[in-house]
């Protein structure tokens, strides 16, 4: 998050809140229910991930402990080596182990209502009711199933005089015509629910249903965008639909005019979908805070602290609050169990690039949208947005050409902050992932997902020297595997590639290159959009579905058992040949463009040739051995 966009407590954020608390609307995500008794839609994931794994494998469900790390792990690994669902932490993974479960809308519903019925109302929800209900907040708009919010407003009216009372009018889906008729006639409350609730014909959940939001709903939500400030509490902002319908609000003349504050536990937890969009919301000119704050509850009980409430409320709120308790803990005394030295397969980074090359521009740019710029004019650099600037790594000539249509300027060089900054540590991954690729036998694969690197195989007609070439740098590499690095599945004729998934991470105050062998196979688009067959076919067969929209992965099989013979040595030498190929340089320094200062800036780093290693809890003898 850059400088620019400040942090604020959430003391803070009551503290100018309760000023004019009328002006901000409020924007409620799943985790303002997750302490109501209500899943949160991450745990939702386990329940499916678990449900599919258990279909898959024959196991009983009551013989899996979700909570368990072993099994956890099992489970995530058994996802790794399949292309049933979206990478772990991909927006799509919650409506894509949705529908793979529960294919049908009617189910769908049934499984919403049962989670939801047995919700109790947090302390945060009694709070924002009481606000409404004393006519300090007027829109509150949700994605959430449950009634929680206008059930405990509906409660707090019933506390004040007949006159006094501000019931909230409530619209889903398949009423927006009520949250229109509120919207052109000022008649607060509202409370707007964006994805329906389980009372609903309809509710969204699964890819296509939230790849559009419904037009009445998106105007209102612009429309109250275009009076209000907003605050969002509990949403991670995985909607695209949503994300898409408040970006589009940026643009109007008079975007959220009292402020967009944003509360999160911590900054670095924010996906680059939402730092994106509040930095250009900061550069269309928004006043945009972070709040950093834990809970819905910590957020309301500074609220009350600040916002005056009549009597009765006052005294619901605070009779629901819990009491602050002390209670002795004692500490744990047992020694640390002695694990032996384990092999990681990362690599350390030494030094990486602090500055990329500054340029301006004459209007606000979205990643994707520069990367596009750029491949228009086969400009190969890497670039990263924020805001009305670019940082760029490249040819200082090539990326002008590319950007003369939106008024690029050199203007100097940006620092680069990956810890702070999500688009610094984007645009880091992929010129690691370039610098890597140069001048060696290998594909790179940039995907929002997670980039890769490919063996390249045998092309025709190639240059006979570079054959050579190539299958002297992969020696080692295919010794190490035991086969060859490419070619075609069997009785399947798909091609398939060797290659690593690479990760840029930072742990202990170090950054490493992680990377994690796996096969590619290049299955055809038309056999992945065909009826579910293999393994998808047979989840939903054992899960009791008759059909489902989501392909297979007709690889699957081939795959596992490609790699099931590969033990302990063979992990080992794969390993290290992979090591060796990633490290190798003429000086020992990787560099993305090899271009020098007056050309442009160029990203070069420096990586050990060593992989990590755990740190013995003891003395052991094999560590002599091992060295």
């Amino acid at each position: 998050m850059p400088q620019s966009i400040p942090t604020m407590t959430s003391r803070a954020f009551a503290t100018a809140l309760a000023l004019r608390p009328n002006l901000v609307s409020w924007f409620l995500g799943a985790g303002a229910s997750a302490a109501s008794n209500i899943p949160t839609g991450y745990a939702m994931i386990r329940d499916f991930k678990t449900k599919i794994f258990c279909a898959h494998n024959d196991i009983p469900r009551r013989e899996i402990d979700a909570g368990d790390q072993v099994w956890v792990d099992r489970m995530n690994d058994f996802f790794r080596r399949t292309s049933m669902l979206p990478p772990d932490g991909h927006p799509n993974e919650y409506a894509a182990a949705f529908e793979l479960v529960y294919p049908q809308e009617r189910h769908r519903r049934q499984y919403i209502e049962d989670a939801v019925k047995n919700g109790v109302p947090c302390f945060g929800h009694k709070v924002l009711s009481a606000l409404m209900a004393a006519g300090k907040v007027d829109c509150v708009f949700t994605t959430n199933f449950d009634t929680l919010i206008e059930d405990t407003a509906l409660s707090a009216n019933g506390l004040l005089q007949v006159a006094d009372q501000k019931r909230p009018t409530v619209a889903a889906i398949d009423s927006g015509e009520r949250a229109m008729l509120c919207l052109k006639e000022s008649r607060w409350p509202l409370v707007a629910k964006l994805h329906g609730d389980y009372r609903s014909m309809r509710i969204k959940n699964t890819g296509s249903e939230l790849e559009k939001q419904d037009e009445t709903m998106r105007h209102v939500l612009v429309e109250v965008s275009q009076r209000f400030g907003m605050v969002f509490i509990g949403y991670s902002g995985r909607d695209e639909s949503v994300m898409e319908a408040l970006t589009s609000v940026l643009k109007e003349k008079t975007p959220f005019p009292n402020g967009l504050y944003w509360v999160t536990s911590s900054v670095s937890k924010l996906l680059p979908a939402v730092t994106e969009f509040l930095i250009i919301a900061h550069h269309a000119g928004v006043d945009v805070a972070v709040v950093e704050c834990s809970t819905f509850d910590e957020v309301a009980a500074d609220l009350i602290k600040e916002i005056d409430l009549p009597a009765p409320l006052f005294n619901m709120v605070t009779q629901g609050r819990p009491t602050p308790r002390l209670v002795p803990v004692e500490l744990p005394s047992n020694t640390t169990r002695q694990y032996p030295m384990l092999r990681f397969s990362a690599l350390l980074i030494e030094s990486m690039p602090r500055v990329a090359r500054r340029v301006t521009l004459a209007q606000p740019l979205t990643t994707p949208v520069a990367r596009g710029l750029l491949r228009e004019q086969h400009c190969k650099a890497v670039v990263a947005s924020y805001g009305r600037e670019l940082a760029v790594f490249g040819r200082d000539e090539e990326v002008m050409a590319a950007l003369v249509s939106v008024g690029g300027q050199l203007a100097g060089t940006v620092d680069l902050n990956p810890k702070q900054d999500s688009w610094a540590l984007g645009l880091l991954y992929d010129a690691l992932t370039k610098a890597l690729s140069r001048h060696r036998p290998l594909i790179p694969r940039y995907k929002r997902s997670g980039h890769s690197l490919l063996v390249a195989g045998p092309r025709e007609g190639e240059d006979q020297d570079w054959a050579r070439k190539r299958a002297q740098d992969l020696a080692r590499l295919r010794a190490a595997y035991e086969a060859n690095l490419t070619g075609q599945v069997q009785k399947l004729g798909f091609p398939f590639h060797e290659g690593v998934y690479l990760k840029l991470e930072q742990i202990e105050d170090r950054w490493w290159c992680g990377f994690e062998p796996y096969t590619f196979v290049d299955v055809p688009r038309e056999q992945l959009d065909q009826a579910p067959t293999g393994e998808v076919a047979s989840v939903q067969e054992a899960l009791g579905v008759q059909y489902g929209r989501r392909g297979g992965d007709p690889a699957g099989d081939w795959r596992r058992e490609h790699w099931a013979t590969k033990y302990n040595k063979h992990w080992a030498a794969i390993i290290d040949a992979w090591a060796a190929m990633l490290t190798s340089t003429r000086d020992g320094t990787l560099r993305a463009f090899g271009i020098d200062d007056q050309a442009g800036v160029d990203a070069s780093f420096t990586i050990s040739t060593q992989t990590g290693w755990s740190r013995p809890g003891h003395h052991h003898t094999y560590f002599e051995r091992t060295k």
